[in-house]
Formats: structure tokens, sequence, C-alpha cells
């Protein structure tokens, strides 16, 4: 396992990535549920995006970078997911 011994500060890293979510509070609308994150928010960009993935090549912002890279992820899955059901109408 990966960080066994230092579990609960990689934990909280982890979870400090939804941060990046501050960027949804910049929208207008400020909520709309038929929105893809990912390329509408400054935060969700392929730029930003590659900026995680850089992250991984240095020690100390591992962690951080590989919690925003399933942020991004998770957020890709759900604009699918999105997609599929609009088309299934």
């Amino acid at each position: 396992m990966f960080y066994r011994e230092d579990w609960k500060n990689s934990f909280l890293l982890l979870m400090l990535t939804m941060i990046v979510d501050l960027d949804h509070l910049f929208a207008n609308p400020f909520f709309d549920p038929q929105r893809c994150s990912i390329g509408f928010h400054p935060l969700h960009t392929e730029v930003a995006t590659s900026l995680y993935a850089l992250m991984l090549l240095h020690r100390k912002f591992r962690i951080f970078g590989l919690g925003l890279l399933i942020h991004m992820s998770l957020d890709g899955l759900d604009c699918a997911w999105m997609a599929s059901m609009s088309t299934n109408k």
C-alpha cells in the first residue's frame, strides 16, 4: 500500500483536492445540473489538468497531483454519463 506510514496526511491532502471546486462559485449561473464542469470552469481545463499531471513528477506535490487527477477523472466520468443520458431520451 502506498503512503502506509503517513496515510492520515495523504488522506487529508486527497480531501483537500476538493478545493479545486471553488471555481464553481464564479460560474454563471451558479448551479446548472446539466453543465459539464470539464472545460467550463478555469481549474477544470485541459491546461490545468496537464499541470496536475506535472505535479506527479515532483515528490512533494505527487499526492496532491494524484488527487486532482482523480477529481478530474471523476468529473469527466460524470460528463460522459450526462452525455449518455441526454442521448437516451
